[in-house]
């Protein structure tokens, strides 16, 4: 077993030293290398970190210096939406009187208490107080002239010698004053504009305490953090009150939509109901008229002329049906795309309306006619049925005239016209009608840009004549009375190859008994 005990050195005795004198110093080269290393990167690191901060510094002051001049595109006044008046007037009430009371206390101050020459304390004075009046409308423009007021009094408060006991960069009315331009400027300018005003004001304050240090005080730096805090403060509310704006816009938005869902509900509505009721009985009508001849035993030719008839309308009406169906239920603005009826088909309604006992004549030019744009043909198409229907209605028996032609000017001239009724007494559908189909007509007329002209007869007819563009007329003037006063046609339907132009719709008692 070793013995770790220690041997104690004899007096005297010398001590051997395990590392030689060259290796400790090659050691210490070598740490102080490896020192020097790191001191060479860690001030390249702190290059680089220096060079960073100096260019978001550079970027940051670029943006600001941008954002200073920049104003806010906005040039209306502060509380300029308020609802009351007494809102609205106040930023003005409240900068009239800052500024007359700022004004005659700056100029004394200076004059008295800082020995400034009278004339530049006025001039100064006026610069630092009266462009409050302006920030109620342009806040940053009048923050530049009263920023560069207070620099310019400033200097020249300097230059007098004023007592060391007196504040200094900023006089109190400086202060008040820039306080209130900074409520105007929170309110209105961006977040970049005013971190420039904020800085500009924390750099102006640091500068005269590096010229002067003994006769800055504590305002430099009071003024500093109140401005930030006023800055901050305004511009919170202004945040909070878009926030509130934008809600409320977005809250009508929504109620907008909530109706348009609404209505759309209530046309799918509308739309079942239709299909329900109306096409079932339509459809019943179709299979009834078709089936009579075999139902009915020996019956007379013209008996199943009239029952093929019938079943020829209620197909017509249920396809009609249909197409109205599709709108309801549509919840786009596409429109209609399945194919509209036209002008070739005037001479089925007007041999309908012969048949429900009517006498109407058709003067149906085919000169022109080719060609024509749908919403033109269609509009036609839909006045003549209105018409048609109109007196089927109001003034059975009635003869009718209906003409359809394109005249020189290029202009679709469509006239219905009836007489008196053949008879007295209580017409198809009782009331005076609620006038949907004069509307509907003159709406037709209004969107293609043309002209419609309705009114009683004096032998107690009615007359309607609308005038269409057909793309190569001019504006559409009123309708041609000439073309009403031919003489009516005889019963049956029949075509012409006549020139007559206009459009029209009567009605048997003189007045516009619509009720479509």
């Amino acid at each position: 077993m070793k013995d770790d005990t220690e041997v104690p050195e004899a007096p005297g005795a010398v001590r051997e030293d395990p590392d030689p004198p060259g290796i400790r110093s090659a050691g210490r080269a070598a740490r102080a290398r490896a020192a020097a290393v790191r001191g060479a990167a860690a001030v390249r690191t702190g290059a680089r970190a220096t060079a960073r901060g100096a260019s978001a510094v550079n970027a940051l002051a670029g943006r600001a210096g941008t954002a200073l001049a920049s104003p806010s595109w906005r040039e209306e006044a502060l509380l300029a939406r308020a609802a009351s008046p007494w809102v609205r007037g106040l930023p003005y009430a409240v900068a009239f009187v800052l500024v007359v009371v700022l004004l005659p206390v700056t100029i004394t101050l200076l004059i008295n208490e800082y020995g400034v020459n009278g004339a530049l304390a006025g001039l100064v004075g006026t610069a630092q107080t009266a462009p409050l009046l302006l920030a109620v409308t342009r806040p940053l423009q009048a923050w530049w002239v009263i920023f560069v007021a207070d620099l310019a009094g400033a200097i020249f408060m300097r230059l007098a010698g004023p007592p060391l006991d007196l504040p200094w960069p900023w006089t109190p009315t400086v202060v008040i004053g820039y306080l209130a331009l900074m409520v105007a400027l929170g309110a209105r300018e961006t977040r970049r504009t005013l971190l420039g005003v904020w800085l500009m004001t924390g750099a102006a304050g640091a500068l005269f305490a590096l010229v002067s240090p003994s006769r800055v005080d504590g305002v430099p730096i009071v003024l500093f953090v109140l401005s930030g805090v006023l800055l901050l403060l305004t511009m919170a509310l202004r945040g909070r009150g878009e926030a509130e704006r934008r809600l409320m816009e977005q809250e009508t938005i929504s109620e907008a939509e909530r109706a348009r869902r609404t209505l759309l509900e209530e046309r799918a509505r509308i739309a079942r109901e239709l299909h329900d009721v109306v096409a079932h009985h339509m459809s019943v009508i179709t299979v009834q008229a078709d089936s009579a001849p075999y139902r009915i035993p020996d019956l007379p030719e013209q008996a199943r002329e009239e029952f093929a008839s019938i079943a020829a309308g209620a197909r017509e009406s249920l396809a009609e049906m249909r197409r109205l169906l599709a709108l309801l239920r549509s919840e786009g603005t596409e429109g209609e795309r399945a194919p509209q009826p036209g002008l070739d088909r005037v001479p089925q309604l007007v041999e309908a309306t012969v048949r429900a006992g009517v006498p109407a004549a058709l003067s149906l030019a085919a000169a022109g006619l080719d060609g024509l744009p749908q919403a033109v043909e269609l509009s036609a198409y839909r006045i003549v049925q209105e018409a048609l229907a109109n007196v089927v209605r109001h003034a059975p028996g009635a003869t009718t005239r209906v003409s359809v032609r394109v005249d020189d000017e290029g202009l679709l001239n469509v006239l219905v016209v009836n007489g008196p009724p053949a008879h007295t007494g209580s017409p198809v559908e009782g009331g005076d009608g609620t006038g949907h189909g004069l509307v509907g007509m003159r709406e037709r007329v209004r969107l293609t840009g043309g002209s419609l002209d309705t009114g009683p007869l004096p032998d107690g007819g009615f007359r309607v004549a609308a005038r269409l563009p057909t793309g190569a007329a001019g504006p559409a003037r009123g309708p041609d009375p000439a073309d009403a006063a031919g003489p009516a046609r005889t019963a049956g339907a029949r075509r012409t190859t006549d020139t007559a132009r206009t459009a029209g719709t009567a009605t048997a008692d003189g007045g516009p008994a619509d009720d479509s």
